[in-house]
């Protein structure tokens, strides 16, 4: 499979690269300076310089021709609410339709175990505007005839991947090392189509959950 990886110089994308590397697929890191191409390519991986925040989505569908799949690894990471929404709702929802228009027909986003209407974030906290635009770009996704797979991990943690998750939580941690290792099985499940995949660190291994 041919993936292109959105975010890959990310904490989950330098982890996933490898990853999708051991099971026999060819990745494009997409990056968005200069400086983060040595890496994608120290990885294992083939770097590509776009700024998605920025690209429209004809130059987004010109990157991801040719490809199998798109992985959505890539965040504002908080702070500034008007690039949260360029970045996670604006760019995301860009990267979709340019998955469509470049004839890709896989998709899958990571966003985070919250992302349902009834979240329960006030709009004076400062993490709903983070909560506000995944929503709106999962939704974008379930409205598309991608094969497509949103991916709602907990509270993100730097520990080392156990390789085994509780996908019954709804609140929780979860290692980024087991983001990517259920990133890279939802790609090799068609199980996971058309779902939204809400996990934790727990006790059942990835590939069980998985049905492999």
């Amino acid at each position: 499979m041919n993936v292109a990886l959105i975010g890959a110089h990310g904490k989950v994308g330098r982890l996933l690269v490898p990853i999708l590397k051991d099971h026999h697929n060819t990745v494009s890191g997409i990056v968005r300076h200069e400086s983060q191409l040595p890496l994608v390519e120290e990885l294992g991986g083939t770097p590509v310089l776009l700024d998605v925040e920025h690209a429209s989505t004809e130059e987004i569908t010109e990157a991801l021709r040719g490809h199998d799949a798109v992985v959505w690894s890539a965040g504002a990471g908080g702070g500034d609410p008007e690039r949260t929404y360029a970045v996670d709702r604006d760019a995301a929802i860009r990267s979709m339709d340019a998955a469509v228009a470049a004839g890709v027909p896989r998709y899958v986003m990571v966003s985070w175990i919250g992302s349902v209407p009834d979240h329960g974030i006030p709009e004076d906290n400062s993490f709903f505007p983070y909560a506000d635009a995944k929503l709106a770009a999962d939704d974008h996704l379930r409205g598309t005839d991608l094969d497509w797979t949103i991916l709602g991990p907990g509270t993100l943690t730097n520990h080392a991947a156990t390789g085994t998750i509780d996908v019954e939580a709804e609140k929780g941690d979860t290692s980024r090392g087991n983001v990517a290792l259920v990133v890279a099985e939802s790609l090799r499940s068609p199980s996971t189509v058309g779902q939204f995949v809400r996990f934790v660190d727990g006790d059942t291994p990835v590939l069980e959950v998985f049905g492999r």
